[in-house]
């Protein structure tokens, strides 16, 4: 483990990769404090230029860009009651009205300290235990990991969304684009249609691109955001250094929200598909009810700006432990980080350690390093960011266009990796628009190879014959596991919604 380290140490500790994770911390910020913007469209848009980095470098910039676009999201929260991702809607409650007192500098300092020490402590916590759960899923064989790929798509469409059928037919849908390529059985190709370019299967970045980034634009011209539109110019502080600046009795007073939301936010993190926004909401709960003056929630409580945030930000790095550990990716940004690792050559799950443990170790430095980034920034660049929430969305967002044909064009295959971007733009536009589950849709196309592998060797060592299972009590579990997620969110759901239209039945027929 010490060679590791030294090995790690001297990769990641130069100057130009501690350069690519400020600008990844930076660029994160600025897209999260964006309204409408968020930090998945920023990592789907900067994957093409991670090429020429090395792996931990590459993996630490799109990290970076994960951790500062949770913390900046609170910008436009704070400062125009627009939270810049769902995970922020909480921090509205307290820090627009903190804004409205003439405290939006205080607000914001309360939020970022408590991101930062959200991030550090899940980065802790990532730490300790990636290593012990990957031994552990070491010594599972191909039914078992089979079983837990299972349970992980049916719990994830169960919490992605409104609707379990959506989430699970958007969840097959990704599992269908996966299969595209050379069959890993008989080495033939399959539907790739007589074009070379898809023998390789759909590019990653095309579906990224498309689906999260170009789709979003498309959404955002087609609700009104374009011309010359501008937010509202928040309220200003008052003049009063107490109104600006955190006193220490002010940081003892939010450390117990703190602590409450990071450990709330780790623990969620840690569950595939529950993400961020349930983890602000819970947190939130917990530190109010928690409160000897729980009246002064949603007033301007800094208490509640710091139970969010610290929540919020806490299941970036947790999120990446199930990645580290097992292979399963629990969100958007995830996900798109663990096409990142397949794209340099790295395979996530329990064989990572083994295989490529110094940059396992150079990424665990570059979180540390990303997380004192995060500090810097958001301390001597809050006033900066709070005038990047004023650009015009006709000076953002054909930036942004111009970026996803560029990322496309240079990691697609040319123009075909345009016209697939473009394409899977509109597929994700009308996601959006009949609220599929992209969440699903992109852990089932990054998932495909893998389950489709450990299915077929299941089918194999068994012979097909289910009796096999009762010899792996791991994967009768987490089949369990899987049919109780089925039961209780599709099943459970259909009977809420039927209760729900019983009385208006009544009424028409009366």
């Amino acid at each position: 483990m010490l060679e590791n380290l030294t090995a790690a140490a001297g990769d990641i500790l130069t100057p130009l990769v501690i350069a690519y994770i400020v600008i990844g911390v930076l660029l994160g910020y600025i897209v999260g404090a964006l309204p409408g913007m968020n930090r998945t469209t920023a990592i789907a848009v900067s994957l093409p230029f991670t090429f020429t980095m090395s792996p931990a470098a590459a993996l630490s910039f799109l990290i970076g860009i994960n951790k500062g676009g949770a913390a900046g999201a609170a910008v436009s929260a704070i400062l125009l009651n627009v939270p810049g991702e769902p995970s922020s809607v909480v921090t509205t409650y307290d820090g627009y009205a903190m804004t409205k007192a003439g405290k939006a500098q205080k607000a914001l300092k309360v939020a970022l300290l408590a991101s930062v020490a959200g991030d550090v402590f899940a980065t802790i916590v990532l730490i300790l235990l990636a290593r012990p759960i990957a031994r552990f899923a070491i010594g599972l064989g191909p039914i078992e990991l089979a079983s837990i790929l299972i349970f992980s798509m049916t719990f994830i469409a169960a919490v992605a969304g409104d609707s379990f059928l959506k989430a699970m037919i958007a969840g097959f849908l990704g599992l269908l684009l996966s299969t595209p390529g050379i069959d890993i059985e008989t080495g033939m190709p399959r539907l790739t249609f007589g074009m070379l370019q898809l023998y390789d299967g759909v590019p990653l970045l095309a579906v990224a691109i498309g689906t999260l980034a170009l789709s979003e634009i498309l959404v955002q011209i087609d609700e009104g955001w374009r011309g010359d539109h501008r937010y509202p110019r928040p309220p200003d502080d008052t003049g009063t250094k107490a109104d600006r600046a955190l006193s220490f009795r002010e940081i003892r007073q939010i450390t117990p929200s703190v602590v409450r939301g990071s450990l709330v936010g780790t623990f969620i993190g840690l569950l595939p598909g529950l993400g961020a926004t349930l983890a602000s909401f819970l947190s939130y709960t917990w530190v109010r009810r928690a409160s000897k003056t729980p009246e002064a929630f949603g007033k301007g409580a800094p208490e509640g700006v710091a139970a969010s945030e610290s929540a919020d930000n806490a299941t970036v790095p947790a999120a990446l432990i199930p990645v580290f550990a097992i292979g399963v990716p629990g969100s958007l940004s995830t996900a798109l980080l663990m096409g990142a690792f397949m794209m340099h050559g790295l395979t996530p799950g329990p064989f990572l350690f083994k295989e490529s443990g110094n940059v396992v170790f150079s990424i665990y430095i570059g979180m540390i390093l990303a997380s004192v980034a995060l500090l810097g920034v958001g301390f001597f660049g809050q006033r900066i960011f709070s005038l990047v929430i004023r650009v015009r969305e006709s000076v953002i967002l054909p930036v942004i266009v111009f970026l996803c044909v560029v990322g496309a064009y240079m990691e697609g295959g040319g123009m075909f990796g345009v016209y697939l971007m473009l394409i899977f733009g509109l597929v994700g536009y009308f996601m959006k628009k009949f609220d599929y589950s992209f969440v699903t849709f992109v852990v089932g196309y990054v998932l495909g190879p893998m389950a489709e592998l450990t299915i077929r060797q299941s089918l194999i060592l068994s012979n097909s014959d289910p009796r096999i299972l009762l010899s792996h009590p791991i994967a009768i579990v987490f089949l369990v596991l899987a049919g109780l997620s089925i039961w209780r969110f599709a099943i459970a759901g259909a009977r809420s919604m039927r209760m729900e239209t019983s009385p208006s039945a009544k009424e028409q027929q009366t």
